[in-house]
């Protein structure tokens, strides 16, 4: 084995951890709902967080770059404080309460309109300006997003499960927010995210003290706790970002990312039991080409 990757080129090596990262992050939306079955979903925030937090941590220490928490300047704590309210607090504790409410196919697809909140938060909080083209590409993932909320009955416009859906776009405004203040810290990422996970934990622990306490896990839910820890939020992460390094061009491992909520529908379909909508797959695509879009504009914009 060990001898067969070393006959890969760079470039070779980055596409295939890419479709592994791929692979781990299309599994999420039926680990979360299966898991959803046997515990609470803040509780499976806790416990996520907990398990992603000290399998980064050791991953972070074993490499070239650790963590020393004796040279964290006032500033770096503050950073990961607030990008740790964001993410993991935030933005999984309203993501896991949209899977409890609606089905994984639907709770799914509508978190990946994040991209596109992100080029409209960028607007008011990086002075960003927004072309012709950005404007249908938003458009275009609006329709999927309708598409998807409403099940297609335009008609009557009547979504299903209001609060499911607004939970669900909630999270991509929130992870859209998160992103843009991790673009501006320039620590190295394996550190700065188990800092993150640290505060995000702090922040879950008093949430659930303050709503009546903390509850251990029973074995079913166990499994996949551990297994959301540990490929949702820690060792995906890192091999994505292995993935890039080797990569001689991020543009051409980061569209692999596309391919996850499709082969997510799959695991869905045959883990959970969920018949597969039409509704879904058509909104899914005009979200992904709406995304795609505005991607070929922005690269577009930054060769000249």
């Amino acid at each position: 084995m060990k001898s067969a990757l070393k006959k890969l080129t760079d470039q070779q090596k980055a596409y295939l951890l890419a479709l592994l990262a791929v692979l781990f992050w299309s599994t999420m939306s039926s680990a979360f709902k299966i898991t959803l079955r046997y515990i609470e979903f803040d509780q499976m925030l806790l416990w996520a967080s907990f398990f992603g937090m000290i399998t980064l941590g050791i991953i972070n220490q074993v490499g070239k770059n650790r963590i020393q928490l004796k040279n964290l300047t006032k500033r770096d704590i503050l950073s990961s404080a607030l990008m740790g309210l964001f993410n993991p607090f935030l933005y999984y504790i309203i993501l896991f309460k949209a899977y409890d409410l609606l089905e994984a196919q639907i709770a799914g697809t509508l978190n990946y309109v994040w991209p596109i909140a992100l080029v409209l938060l960028s607007i008011p909080l990086l002075g960003q300006k927004i072309k012709p083209l950005s404007i249908l590409a938003i458009f275009i993932s609006f329709f999927g997003l309708i598409i998807i909320s409403t099940q297609g009955q335009f008609s009557i416009f009547r979504i299903a499960n209001p609060l499911g859906v607004g939970l669900a776009i909630c999270s991509a405004l929130f992870w859209a927010l998160y992103w843009i203040i991790n673009m501006k810290d320039k620590r190295e990422e394996t550190g700065k995210i188990f800092l993150n996970l640290f505060f995000g934990l702090i922040y879950t622990t008093v949430y659930l003290l303050i709503k009546g306490g903390i509850t251990f896990p029973g074995p079913e839910a166990f499994t996949g706790i551990i297994y959301i820890g540990l490929f949702e939020m820690s060792i995906t992460f890192v091999i994505w970002l292995k993935a890039l390094q080797y990569s001689s061009n991020t543009a051409r491992v980061s569209n692999l990312i596309y391919l996850s909520p499709f082969i997510a529908l799959f695991w869905i379909n045959f883990a959970v039991g969920e018949k597969i909508h039409l509704t879904t797959i058509a909104g899914l695509a005009f979200i992904i080409t709406g995304i795609i879009l505005q991607q070929l504009t922005s690269h577009s914009s930054s060769k000249k």
